[in-house]
């Protein structure tokens, strides 16, 4: 018998529900890309976390209209699949797996992600669907009184499930009232997420047009894998940036990581509520057979 450790992360307190639901697919034996796709997509079709610029009802472009960017990385080598400047799909995560399942590509963006989600079966929104009363308010005030917003939520989850599987996710409509087109590190491997079955996986968020500069999530797991606990790879990173950047021009920049062994961290140059759910293989466990 081998005992399996599995756990489950979220950037921001306003993940919890989603990691609680990975908590439940995980012990109900579902894989980790299951999981995190399900419950990134639920947080994405959701309304009311759309003010945390994450999916449907997130805040628009400079001409109104929602672009999200997200994707999906497994820690196998070479499984990873993104869209960027998405249009009319409130659930962008589904349309980042399905590249990385169904594409010979592993980024597709604008126009391109488009048309390669209605060839996968996607449902195309109008744009004001996709916006809600409150996004559309700060959109109009944008556009009368030139008031920009602050902030860089953004939802990175990452799972670790029963049988050592451990896959990262992440979704943003990117910073409200951006240039159209504009990405950031969310979509891009190393930069905005990163992921290593041998070892495990990291997440960012913050200001991503800062934070692909330094590839932090790639630096945090090599780190793991030199050794170093989830939370002591996080915390040289921020101090690696920092000490780059100089302590009193950091930008805003948030890490979550996830080891094999079920072992979490998380770092922030700002304050950064994170959610983690960790199970001990002595509480829950599956019997496999030893090779």
């Amino acid at each position: 018998m081998i005992k399996k450790r599995m756990a489950a992360v979220g950037t921001w307190s306003f993940s919890q529900p989603a990691v609680e639901r990975m908590r439940s697919m995980i012990l109900a034996g579902q894989n980790a890309t299951d999981v995190v796709e399900q419950a990134l997509a639920e947080v994405e079709d959701d309304k009311e976390t759309g003010r945390h610029i994450v999916g449907r009802g997130g805040f628009p472009n400079n001409r109104g209209v929602l672009e999200c960017d997200a994707a999906i990385m497994e820690g196998v080598p070479g499984r990873f699949g993104a869209v960027a400047a998405l249009r009319g799909v409130g659930m962008p995560c589904r349309v980042a797996r399905k590249v990385m399942e169904k594409s010979n590509h592993s980024l597709l963006v604008g126009e391109g992600a488009l048309a390669f989600a209605v060839e996968q079966g996607f449902s195309v929104e109008p744009n004001e669907n996709l916006l809600t009363a409150s996004s559309l308010t700060a959109y109009q005030e944008f556009l009368e009184k030139n008031r920009t917003m602050r902030g860089h939520d953004t939802i990175g989850l990452i799972a670790l499930d029963l049988m050592g599987n451990i896959t990262v996710g992440v979704s943003t409509s990117g910073v409200p009232f951006k240039s159209p087109g504009r990405v950031g590190d969310s979509p891009l491997p190393g930069s905005g997420l990163y992921a290593d079955h041998t070892v495990g996986a990291a997440a960012a968020t913050g200001d991503g047009d800062k934070i692909m500069c330094y590839c932090p999530s790639f630096h945090v797991v090599q780190l793991m894998r030199q050794g170093f606990s989830p939370k002591e790879a996080c915390r040289r990173v921020l101090a690696d940036i920092t000490q780059r950047t100089g302590q009193d021009k950091c930008f805003e920049i948030g890490l979550i990581a996830l080891n094999t062994k079920g072992e979490v961290g998380a770092v922030s140059s700002v304050e950064f509520p994170y959610t983690s759910w960790t199970q001990k293989a002595d509480s829950v466990e599956r019997q496999i057979s030893s090779p």
